[in-house]
């Protein structure tokens, strides 16, 4: 399939919903990572992945640019909203570095859909230049979901020994 019209138009909708995604991301893991006191690992990653996200960014917006298009800031400015409130949302329950946990796993899942719809759409029309910087993104959040995967049971065994000992498990 060619260049046509519509398949540019969806993919341009596309990248800005990824820009906007990711600065959604942000505003789920800066937060988090400033009320971490009790999982020093999970506040690296997150530190990591926090730079991972800013570096994503900026490969929409060099996609963008080649197109001679521009990220959407009424989009990026109402996904940050619904992302800091998603992150303040968990800073009222006990178990917050669980839910956290929970969230940011599905969230990283949902990312993953995101850039495998957009390489499906830069194939079809015809986008290969784009190709590379979205596979870089993709590899990223596919590498942070996998450490949540692979982190869970070690979090919630420390939440855990940490109530039992009596000590702030929260964060």
């Amino acid at each position: 399939m060619a260049d046509t019209s519509a398949t540019r138009e969806i993919f341009v909708t596309g990248l800005k919903n990824a820009h906007a995604m990711e600065n959604q991301a942000l505003s789920i893991m800066k937060p988090q990572v400033s009320r971490i006191e009790n999982y020093p690992e999970v506040a690296r990653r997150l530190e990591e992945h926090i730079r991972e996200t800013e570096g994503q960014m900026t490969r929409l917006e060099e996609l963008l640019q080649q197109l001679d298009e521009s990220h959407s800031s009424m989009k990026d400015m109402a996904l940050s909203f619904t992302g800091a409130m998603a992150a303040m949302g968990h800073t009222i329950a006990g178990d917050e570095i669980l839910k956290n946990s929970f969230a940011n796993f599905a969230f990283e899942n949902f990312e993953i859909a995101a850039y495998k719809s957009l390489l499906a759409v830069a194939e079809l029309g015809g986008f290969q230049s784009a190709t590379s910087a979205l596979q870089a993104n993709l590899q990223e959040e596919q590498n942070m979901a996998k450490w949540i995967d692979d982190n869970l049971h070690t979090v919630t065994t420390r939440f855990v020994e940490l109530r039992e000992a009596g000590e702030s498990a929260k964060v």
